[in-house]
């Protein structure tokens, strides 16, 4: 496929984007500054990539050349090397075109995610927290950061619902396929005579939404202060630290309990609700333009049963890609950087087959 008009564009657009962070006054706007740096940076990289598939093809057609030449030996080195630079060649045109697939606008933010305990009793809130503690040994081992903003324990164990912040690099790209239903198949530790149970814990991760994104009217808001509740003798329990937030037109509420300061629970309160209306404005929009897309792994809702940990087998199932392995023993301890990645690639074949950039760039060429 002949890329080189699309590239050619791509190269104007970089110029234009040099010539912008020539300028001193792109640094008085942060936010508009903070765009082009990002979008200068991913067009250096895919004109860089760009340059290494150049470079491939002379290299596959030099030795294709080679490979009918008068010197056998000459011809046979040059034909034992095709294969594996066809190869990288096939590699590098495949990362050329996801590179000039549409940047998803969330990748680069920031996440929150919100785990609660769904059926199963006491069970599902012990699973709910060990989920919360995976993706926190995932968030050291990747060095991001985690910040909890709200809690609800269980009176028997875990957790009723735990809301955290993962701040760091390309966070809601790694971690936005979480989202659904997740299934502990596993003997609890209360059951006498050995039996196996079901339970399940929701997940949902959640793109942070900036105060750009998403204006909270002070007239749109009913915030009200009262006592934290808590085990006894806690100093929470001691001043109205506990803030409530009502967002009127929505009738979404949100609650923070956590944190002994009151600024800073309403401080969280109001993160939590940005990134909630964030992504219902979100959801409605992509249910307009992507009503028929039917992606291989789903839409990510929190609706859907995505993954099963099987503790008796070792065994965790991702539903929607039909991936199995048998180390959920390292996965539940935050090594998840194996299914992430494969739950990755399959949305970028997904993407890559709905993209209509072929078609664009056969009527440029054409």
């Amino acid at each position: 496929m002949d890329f080189t008009t699309v590239i050619e564009r791509k190269r104007e657009r970089f110029a234009q984007l040099e010539r912008e962070i020539a300028d001193p006054q792109l640094f008085d706007n942060r936010k508009r500054a903070q765009e082009t740096m990002r979008e200068h940076a991913s067009l250096k990289q895919l004109l860089l990539r760009w340059d290494e598939l150049q470079t491939a093809r002379r290299q596959l057609e030099d030795n294709r050349a080679l490979s009918t030449a008068a010197d056998a030996d000459l011809a046979q080195m040059a034909q034992e090397e095709i294969p594996s630079l066809e190869k990288l060649f096939a590699d590098l045109e495949q990362q050329l075109q996801i590179a000039l697939l549409p940047p998803d606008e969330n990748e680069n933010r920031d996440a929150i995610i919100e785990i609660r305990g769904g059926t199963g009793g006491s069970e599902a809130a012990i699973f709910a927290a060990d989920l919360y503690r995976m993706y926190n040994r995932y968030a050291e081992a990747a060095g991001l950061k985690m910040e909890d903003l709200e809690s609800s324990p269980s009176e028997l164990g875990g957790f009723k619902e735990v809301i955290f912040r993962v701040s760091g690099e390309n966070v809601f790209r790694k971690l936005r396929f979480e989202s659904g239903v997740h299934r502990v198949q596993r003997v609890p530790a209360t059951e006498a005579q050995g039996r196996i149970h079901t339970s399940t814990a929701t997940v949902a991760v959640l793109p942070e939404a900036e105060e750009v994104d998403f204006q909270l009217k002070p007239e749109d808001l009913r915030i009200e202060v009262c006592r934290a509740g808590g085990p006894g003798g806690q100093g929470v329990n001691t001043t109205d630290s506990a803030v409530q937030v009502l967002h009127i037109p929505t009738g979404k509420i949100v609650r923070c309990q956590d944190g002994r300061s009151q600024q800073k629970n309403k401080e969280k309160a109001l993160k939590i609700l940005r990134a909630r209306l964030l992504e219902e404005k979100q959801r409605e929009e992509a249910a307009k333009y992507s009503a028929a897309r039917n992606s291989q792994i789903g839409s990510g809702g929190r609706e859907e049963k995505i993954r099963t940990y099987n503790f008796p087998q070792n065994r965790i199932t991702d539903h929607r890609i039909g991936l199995t392995l048998y180390n959920l023993d390292r996965v539940i301890e935050g090594d998840l950087g194996e299914m992430i990645a494969a739950l990755q690639a399959a949305d970028l074949q997904d993407r890559l087959k709905e993209s209509a950039l072929p078609r664009d760039v056969e009527r440029s060429v054409g």
